[in-house]
């Protein structure tokens, strides 16, 4: 009872979870010339499936840079789901915001990261050898950049959707946040813990 007690009260207390979370948005963040919008050498922007933000954030770039292919890659995480999956979904959002279909490739069947990464590469018209952008949140970006590098791909870190906080006082506490956050960081650290056992990620 009182291991319980003690662990629910850590799961609210915010500056752990918050601070590993700060620790994994910012461990790769976009190099200089992403920054810049020096984008030319680039051949287009990998979009990982799971948030709405990283759409919304493929759109604005698509625009920015005429020049660019998007290839968005998910399935659906569930594997015993059915119906309209994550590309499928995102189709209809890209055609709503007036994306060219000429220059977006989808992979519709990947259910994880190292999916995206093999299944998406073997999309008709995609290059891995050429360089490509990988759009994903900022928490994933270590996990899907490692598994992305070592299956061949040539890509740079292009994070975004961040939801930590620049500042957290030892004192705030919440129950509601904080498993939020708790669940962000396991979710991350538990799936790099699995990909580095078997070589496709590091910390």
């Amino acid at each position: 009872m009182l291991a319980a007690l003690g662990w629910t009260a850590l799961v609210g207390w915010l500056p752990l979870p918050e601070a590993m979370l700060h620790e994994l948005e910012n461990s790769h963040p976009a190099p200089g010339a992403v920054i810049a919008g020096e984008l030319q050498h680039f051949t287009g922007v990998v979009v990982l499936g799971g948030s709405r933000e990283r759409l919304k954030a493929s759109v604005d770039l698509l625009r920015q840079h005429p020049h660019l292919q998007l290839l968005f890659t998910g399935g659906d995480g569930k594997w015993w789901a059915s119906g309209p999956t994550e590309a499928d979904q995102a189709e209809a959002f890209f055609k709503r915001m007036g994306l060219p279909a000429e220059r977006v490739f989808y992979e519709r069947t990947s259910r994880t990261t190292y999916e995206n990464a093999v299944l998406g590469a073997a999309v008709a018209g995609v290059d891995i050898r050429q360089p490509w952008l990988l759009l994903t949140s900022a928490r994933h970006m270590p996990r899907a950049l490692g598994i992305f590098k070592a299956t061949g791909w040539r890509v740079e870190p292009y994070p975004v959707d961040y939801r930590g906080v620049q500042h957290c006082y030892w004192t705030e506490y919440s129950l509601a946040r904080g498993a939020v956050r708790w669940q962000m960081v396991l979710h991350e650290v538990m799936g790099l813990g699995v990909f580095w056992a078997v070589g496709l990620a590091s910390f």
